[in-house]
């Protein structure tokens, strides 16, 4: 049988979804051979990858478990955390900016949302989709994912543009960027630098070994518009995944310098 697969024009490479020979009702979705998304249509609660996982973490002190939230997603994916939280938070509300049309058609065809999801879905530049968004809709959580190593958008790798993405958040909300880089994190860095300006308090979350700077990997960045949350890294960092490291405030000098 063969493999699914469209051509995504904008980037000019392959998207594909597998099964998972590993997890029954699982599929991985890869672009140009590169895995990129994994999901769970029996579980759409169990998330996969580990990054993804943090930011669930995350997205889970936003409300009391089982509350409705809205959310905006900015780079789509296979909608994995769009299937999260609509499987822990029925009657959620969200929104998924994708650049590429044919990867949003692609994964709605091949891996149906779960019953009930409440998803717009929106075709673009991110930070152009965002400015198109209708004026006074706010979210508790916004997700940035489409870093991946030092090429990343320098118009969205900016304070500029998380100045932007924040002022769209709820008084509780959070911003949740993924910052995928290599030894040195200088990504990493320049975007915590930028976070800082953007917001009055960020966090990074990630596997311990990273804040060594010594590995490749993906850090997570929270921001918040008021004060870091009292118990949110005691929270973050028995949700795991294990051995997990939260920093903020002056302990993000390490991040930065």
């Amino acid at each position: 049988m063969a493999t699914p697969s469209r051509f995504l024009r904008t980037s000019g490479v392959h998207a594909t979804i597998e099964a998972d020979p590993w997890h029954s009702n699982a599929f991985v979705m890869s672009i140009d051979g590169a895995e990129q998304s994994h999901v769970n249509l029996a579980a759409p609660q169990e998330v996969f990858y580990e990054y993804l996982r943090r930011i669930a973490n995350a997205i889970d002190l936003v409300k009391p478990a089982g509350e409705p939230i809205t959310a905006l997603h900015l780079g789509a994916g296979a909608l994995t955390l769009a299937r999260y939280i609509q499987a822990t938070r029925p009657g959620s509300v969200q929104h998924a900016v994708e650049l590429e049309r044919e990867l949003l058609d692609f994964v709605l065809e091949q891996l149906p949302l779960p019953a009930g999801t409440d998803l717009s879905s929106h075709v673009g530049d991110a930070r152009e989709e965002l400015a198109a968004l209708p004026a006074g809709l706010t979210f508790d959580v916004v997700v940035l994912d489409i870093f991946s190593g030092p090429d990343a958008p320098a118009h969205l790798a900016c304070e500029d543009f998380y100045r932007e993405a924040a002022a769209v958040l709820t008084p509780e909300g959070i911003l949740a960027v993924n910052v995928g880089d290599e030894p040195g994190f200088t990504l990493v860095s320049s975007q915590t630098k930028a976070l800082q300006e953007a917001m009055s308090s960020v966090a990074a979350y990630g596997t311990t070994m990273l804040f060594s700077r010594r590995y490749p990997g993906n850090i997570i960045l929270l921001g918040k518009n008021g004060p870091w949350p009292e118990g949110w890294t005691q929270a973050l960092v028995a949700a795991g995944p294990h051995p997990a490291t939260v920093i903020s405030g002056v302990e993000l000098d390490e991040l930065t310098n």
